[in-house]
């Protein structure tokens, strides 16, 4: 990797080369961990969000992805849901909902929250019981950060789990309290302020991507102008949360999250140009990338 500044580095491909060794022949399913997938609302974007999560997910490695929704989500789900197993809810005011919430994410490795799942009132209490419950890695985006922001932020601190956020600018300045002038200006410096006040990893979005766990910050510049369309943090957040399934919890980890994600970025652009391309190609191409990123040589 390169060095910028003390504790700031550029990652390279060689970096990233060993996430994505060879599997064993006598491998099974169970042997690269179990991601959630949890979030969807009462409209079809929001439901298919949850199937390029997922799709993302196994695409990036993991074993078995289980998509946890409520139940009116699960007509517009459809054919959308192949390979990925369904959790289905109840209603937030039955009895129940929090002991079968509990039993739906306490076998997983890692959970992705926030996907397409809407803003109502009462997933403040849920982000809270996860943030306090889950004892995996918890995977923070899009409608989730959003949620969070209207939380006291001190309850990342008693989090049971490892939390990665992965805000866009406009998100993270909700949550940090800066412009988005003010972020891009200073972007390093305050996502690595975060991060060490709250103890999370920030993952900041854009055409380089910044990771930082507030002691060391990592950045990224793969990627490409075709994956400025609706859908492309989804794709990102389904690769995270596949990798994190089997791979430590650590900021390499993430970073070869982002830089796959990028790669197949690239060689969807490549294929449908930078302005016909949508957020699925990319999943498509996540095959591809990882021959590329394997085959790399000095």
């Amino acid at each position: 990797m390169k060095k910028i500044e003390q504790n700031i580095y550029e990652i390279e491909v060689y970096d990233v080369k060993n996430l994505f060794k060879n599997r064993d022949l006598n491998a099974n399913k169970g042997d690269f961990g179990k991601v959630g997938i949890y979030g969807g609302s009462i409209s079809y974007s929001g439901a298919l969000k949850l199937a390029f999560l997922s799709l993302s997910a196994l695409r990036s490695g993991c074993g078995i992805s289980r998509v946890i929704t409520k139940k009116e989500v699960v007509p517009l789900l459809g054919p959308n849901i192949l390979e990925q197993t369904l959790e289905v809810l109840p209603d937030y005011n039955d009895k129940d909902f929090y002991v079968k919430l509990l039993s739906s994410i306490s076998d997983l490795d890692c959970l992705a929250f926030g996907m397409g799942i809407g803003r109502d009132q009462y997933l403040k209490d849920v982000l809270i019981f996860l943030i306090q419950n889950y004892h995996g890695n918890l995977v923070i985006d899009a409608d989730g950060l959003n949620i969070l922001s209207g939380i006291d932020l001190e309850i990342l601190k008693d989090k049971k789990c490892n939390i990665i956020l992965t805000p866009h600018p406009k998100e993270f300045s909700r949550l940090c309290g800066k412009s988005v002038e003010e972020i891009k200006k200073d972007a390093f410096s305050l996502v690595l302020e975060f991060a060490s006040v709250y103890q999370v990893v920030v993952l900041l979005k854009g055409h380089s991507t910044i990771i930082s766990d507030g002691n060391v910050t990592y950045f990224v510049t793969t990627g490409c102008s075709g994956m400025a369309t609706a859908g492309s943090g989804d794709v990102l957040s389904g690769i995270l949360a596949g990798m994190l399934a089997y791979l430590d919890f650590n900021l390499l980890t993430i970073a070869g999250g982002v830089f796959l994600n990028g790669i197949s970025g690239c060689l969807a652009e490549e294929s449908n140009t930078d302005i016909s391309m949508i957020a699925s190609d990319t999943i498509h191409y996540i095959g591809q990338a990882i021959k590329i990123i394997r085959e790399k040589t000095k």
